[in-house]
C-alpha cells in the first residue's frame, strides 16, 4: 500500500485501528458512550499512546540515532539530519505535549484532591512529567535546532561540524 509507506500515514491509520479497537471492546462490555468511562478510556488512551511516542522517541535519540550521526562524515549528515531530524523532534515535542496535556486531564477526572496514597502519586508524577516536558521545549528543542543549523551549514560549506556543537 503506497498510503502506508508514509510513516505519519501509518501513525494516523495505527491510532485510529486502536481507537476503533478500544471503542469496540468498550461497547462489547456495555459501557454507555456518555459515561465518564468512556472520557476516562479516551483521556487514558490518548496519554498512553503519546507518552509510547514521547518516550520511544527519546530512547531512538538516545540509543540509536546518536551512535549512528557519530559515524557519519559532514557531507552525510548534510544529509541525513535535515531529512530525518525535524520531523522526528516534531513527533518528539509533540508526543510531550500531547501526553502532558491529557495526564492533566486525567488527574482532574480522577485525582481532583490528594486525599489517597495514589492522588499523591498522580500527582507527584504529573510533577515530574511537567519537568520533563519544560525540559523537551525548553533545552532540548532549543539546542536541537543549532545542532540542525550547524550541521547544515557545515554541509553546505564542506567544512566539519564546530566543536562547539559538542557542548550542546
Amino acid at each position: 500500500m503506497k498510503f502506508l509507506e508514509n510513516p505519519n500515514h501509518t501513525m494516523v491509520v495505527g491510532f485510529g485501528l486502536t481507537a476503533a479497537l478500544v471503542a469496540g471492546w468498550m461497547a462489547m462490555t456495555g459501557i454507555a458512550p456518555a459515561s465518564d468511562s468512556w472520557v476516562e478510556t479516551a483521556f487514558r488512551w490518548v496519554h498512553y499512546l503519546a507518552g509510547i511516542t514521547w518516550i520511544g522517541l527519546l530512547y531512538f535519540f538516545n540509543l540509536i540515532n546518536a551512535g549512528f550521526l557519530k559515524s557519519l562524515d559532514a557531507g552525510q549528515k548534510g544529509v541525513v539530519v535535515p531529512r530525518l531530524m525535524p520531523s522526528a523532534l516534531a513527533w518528539f515535542r509533540h508526543g510531550a505535549t500531547v501526553t502532558v496535556f491529557a495526564g492533566i486531564g486525567l488527574i482532574v477526572i480522577l485525582h481532583p484532591s490528594l486525599s489517597g496514597t495514589g492522588d499523591k502519586a498522580a500527582w507527584l508524577g504529573g510533577h515530574l512529567g511537567l519537568i520533563m516536558f519544560a525540559n523537551v521545549h525548553a533545552i532540548i528543542w532549543p539546542c536541537q535546532k543549532q545542532i540542525m543549523r550547524m550541521t547544515e551549514e557545515s554541509a553546505a560549506s564542506g567544512k566539519p561540524t564546530p566543536p562547539e556543537m559538542a557542548d550542546l
